[in-house]
């Protein structure tokens, strides 16, 4: 039998499991029935190493959680994105009614129709929505896709200042090397590589350790900063803070650590988030394979043993999350983070 192969050659590669720690298990009727390795960083409020598990130094894919990088640089390209619409520049959205009305006036902002949008057509990952729309026959558009809000924003920056829409997603489009610019400045290193996210948008292989020092930044910029670049993160911060539905959506992960504990946060596919303390404790993390569900788990658990976010609050922030495992109908396990990291 002839092996199947690749469609492309590997050009760089993400840490191995040799390299990865465990990071939290998944236990059903009080047996370990899987585990989650990875890596994850956790900095303190003056951006120095204060845990460092796995290999946090090794390129990853940020994924979604480059989201607020790819806001600030339409922010800074002259677009004055506030409130929920800068929050839905840098949103993993669930498409409810209230989402897409701020991305349908993010586009008539521009001047542009939906059709103006490149990234794939969907339907809204919240089930009401979703529901709603096949009741009425509405077929899937790139406007219920959770990127829309990301690419409404790529639109507003080629209107603002007269670049060309129809390849706004190629990475050497003026956009595109403002996002590049933004990553290299806040996360202080140079991308190993770029490539196409979910979405169809570049995405740029950084190390944890660098996305952790560009969260930290956003976080404790100021919306007063005499810096433009500093201004318009400290902006994005703030309306991310106060407006904590329109990042992911009602009850959904990001939303709920957000209104919950001010924890300016960001998940991004194959197991990614990235999360910042209100005083700047960062902690940054990737389960090594792709899964999402324990990483809001770690996050916050390692922001506890950093001191950063009190543990009552967090603990009753974990509970609203999707950990818990069902048989039968009733509940027989769940998610939790492995003893080693409790331990420390």
């Amino acid at each position: 039998m002839t092996p199947i192969q690749s469609a492309s050659p590997v050009l760089a590669e993400t840490f191995s499991a040799a390299h990865a720690v465990e990071l939290a298990q998944v236990v059903r009727s009080g047996f370990v029935e899987s585990r989650h390795i990875g890596s994850a960083i956790v900095l303190n409020q003056h951006a120095e190493v204060i845990r460092s598990l796995g290999d946090p130094q090794a390129p990853v894919f940020p994924r979604s959680a480059l989201k607020p990088f790819q806001a600030i640089a339409a922010m800074n390209s002259g677009v004055g994105l506030r409130s929920a619409a800068a929050v839905l520049a840098s949103a993993s959205h669930c498409g409810t009614q209230r989402h897409i009305s701020v991305v349908r006036s993010m586009i008539a902002q521009a001047g542009l129709t939906e059709a103006a949008l490149q990234c794939p057509p969907a339907l809204p990952r919240d089930n009401a929505s979703r529901t709603e729309l096949l009741r009425d026959n509405v077929e899937p558009a790139p406007i219920y896709m959770e990127c829309s809000g990301k690419h409404a924003a790529f639109l507003l920056a080629c209107a603002q200042n007269g670049w060309p829409i129809e390849n706004y997603l190629d990475p050497q489009h003026p956009v595109q090397l403002q996002v590049r610019d933004v990553i290299e400045r806040f996360c202080g290193e140079r991308p190993l590589l770029t490539g196409v996210d979910g979405c169809g948008a570049p995405v740029f292989a950084i190390s944890l350790a660098g996305l952790a020092r560009g969260f930290a930044r956003i976080r404790t910029s100021s919306a007063s900063s005499p810096f433009a670049l500093y201004r318009n993160a400290g902006i994005l911060a703030d309306a991310v803070l106060s407006e904590g539905w329109a990042i992911d959506g009602p009850g959904r992960p990001d939303t709920v650590i957000v209104d919950q504990l001010g924890v300016f946060t960001k998940t991004g596919a194959e197991g990614i988030i990235a999360m910042a303390a209100p005083d700047g404790t960062t902690a940054a993390v990737k389960i090594l394979d792709g899964s999402p569900r324990a990483a809001a788990l770690v996050g916050l658990s390692l922001l506890v043993d950093a001191g950063a976010v009190p543990q009552d609050q967090a603990e009753a922030t974990i509970a609203r999350l999707p950990l818990q495992l069902s048989g039968g109908g009733a509940v027989v396990g769940e998610i939790r983070v492995s003893p080693t990291i409790i331990a420390g």
